[in-house]
């Protein structure tokens, strides 16, 4: 499970002190990292796109559009002053420079992707205006208020509504990095999280299992199988310590790739042992999937501390982030919801790390779905063998 704040926080345990002081001490500690979080989680309703996605042109024009309206939403935020924008963050304050940085750095993402989507632009082809610089695309987007076509009307209505949705999502994270670390940003260039792939590409991870042996992990591993397709799985060690008994994990995850979530999901930022989770899921990992372990770790809720680069490089580990969340463990979304999100932020983001949870019934729905949503359409997911490169 993949919480920040507005998902659901990590505990930290206090077994030593008293219960009352304990647990006194632990709202204490959480309180100014886990502010109360957004009302809504961002979910598109692909119904409302009027055309099939079923061919690389198409692709393009759908992700044109996206990404005209994540800008609209984008510029129409950067007016608002501190106090302003952390009222509709619902935090109390916000880190303007870190807001700022991944300001720029998405403006910058997004004028290369509308280029790399616009290159075979087809005469009056909608969503199509040039823009050539991170410049001209906040000039195109901010006047991007309504559908350039008829047809395209439903669909604008929902986009405007996914995309305020997701931009709060993204600036609360951006509002509390570092402070409050997450997938947002990286830490130094030894991290990862799959933002340096080509166009196109996009790589498959699944956290937090495996479940027991017929759950929803073989039936994802299946799923996989059946269109010759792998994934990366971070797996918990006081999961995978049980199903190995049953099963060794290098049958189970036959043709996939396996590394470290951790010991136990709890996060990596603040528990003292956290050191000795790595070590040990790591080990574990390795000794029993073999030629499948891969040496990444993936910090549960996307935490961990700002001066643990060097135990990584020490241990051999790279740290592995994601640019797409599912949110398939968040109650607030319903399969058909997350088939939604995900689909819009591949067309927006056009490349990347997506993060499932294997355990949740929500991947092992939408994953077919989305398989069958962009066949033909030039997408490519990348083997998980291969990346990050050896």
């Amino acid at each position: 499970m993949d919480t920040t704040p507005g998902r659901k926080p990590p505990l930290s345990p206090l077994r030593r002190a008293a219960p009352g002081v304990a647990a006194l001490c632990a709202l204490l500690a959480l309180a100014p990292a886990h502010a109360a979080g957004p009302a809504e989680v961002a979910a598109a309703d692909r119904a409302t796109w009027p055309r099939p996605i079923d061919s690389p042109a198409a692709f393009d024009r759908a992700s044109r559009a996206e990404i005209l309206a994540f800008a609209h939403e984008l510029a129409a935020s950067e007016p608002l002053d501190d106090a302003a924008l952390a009222q509709r963050l619902r935090l109390k304050q916000v880190d303007r420079a870190s807001v700022d940085k991944i300001r720029a750095r998405w403006w910058q993402r997004l004028a290369d992707n509308y280029r790399l989507a616009a290159r075979a632009c087809a005469p009056r082809e909608p969503f199509c205006a040039p823009a050539g610089d991170a410049a001209a695309l906040r000039t195109l987007a901010a006047g991007f208020d309504a559908a350039p076509q008829p047809e395209f009307a439903a669909w604008r209505a929902d986009a405007a509504r996914f995309h305020r949705i997701y931009l709060d999502e993204q600036l609360r994270l951006a509002a509390l990095f570092p402070r409050t670390s997450s997938e947002i940003d990286t830490y130094s260039a030894q991290e990862i999280d799959g933002s340096e792939l080509p166009d196109r590409q996009f790589l498959l991870t699944f956290d937090d299992g495996p479940t027991a042996p017929g759950g929803n992990t073989d039936t994802l591993l299946r799923t996989l199988r059946e269109h010759k397709l792998n994934a990366t799985f971070f797996v918990l060690g006081e999961r995978l310590q049980p199903r190995i008994k049953s099963e060794a994990a290098a049958k189970t995850y036959a043709g996939m790739c396996v590394a470290s979530h951790g010991w136990e999901h709890q996060s990596h930022s603040r528990w003292p042992q956290w050191q000795d989770s790595v070590i040990r899921s790591s080990a574990l990992a390795r000794e029993h999937a073999g030629a499948l372990y891969r040496p990444l770790f993936r910090p549960p809720y996307g935490q961990r501390r700002a001066d643990s680069g060097e135990f990584f490089r020490a241990q051999g580990l790279r740290v592995a982030l994601w640019t797409i969340d599912s949110q398939d463990w968040n109650a607030k979304v319903g399969a058909g919801e997350v088939q939604g999100r995900l689909l819009s932020l591949m067309l927006l983001w056009r490349h990347g790390t997506i993060l499932f949870h294997d355990i949740h019934d929500k991947a092992r729905i939408a994953l077919p779905w989305l398989l069958r949503q962009t066949r033909g359409a030039g997408v490519r997911w990348v083997d998980c063998k291969t990346y990050p490169a050896p």
